[in-house]
C-alpha cells in the first residue's frame, strides 16, 4: 500500500514531470494546505499548492488522464 505524499512537488518538477509522476502526485499527494493546517502560513500553503495540483491536473488530462493501466502500475 503506497502513502500519502506530503512534500509537493515545485511547478518545475510538475512541468518535467512524466504522465506515470503526474498519476503519482493525482492520486497520493495530501490535499492543498493539508500540511499547514494551524500554522499562520496555511492561507500562503493553501494557495501555493492549490496552484500546483491545478496545474498537475492540467497536464494530466492533456496526457490522457488516468488510465486503468497506470493505477494498476501505481498501487493503491
Amino acid at each position: 500500500m503506497n502513502k500519502k505524499i506530503t512534500m509537493y512537488p515545485t511547478m518545475d518538477e510538475v512541468e518535467m514531470a512524466s504522465h506515470i509522476q503526474l498519476c503519482k502526485w493525482n492520486k497520493f499527494l495530501v490535499s492543498p494546505g493539508e500540511g499547514a493546517v494551524g500554522t499562520s502560513q496555511f492561507n500562503e500553503v493553501l494557495l501555493k499548492e492549490a496552484k500546483i495540483i491545478d496545474r498537475i491536473m492540467e497536464r494530466l488530462d492533456g496526457m490522457g488522464g488516468f488510465t486503468p493501466e497506470i493505477s494498476k502500475m501505481i498501487g493503491w
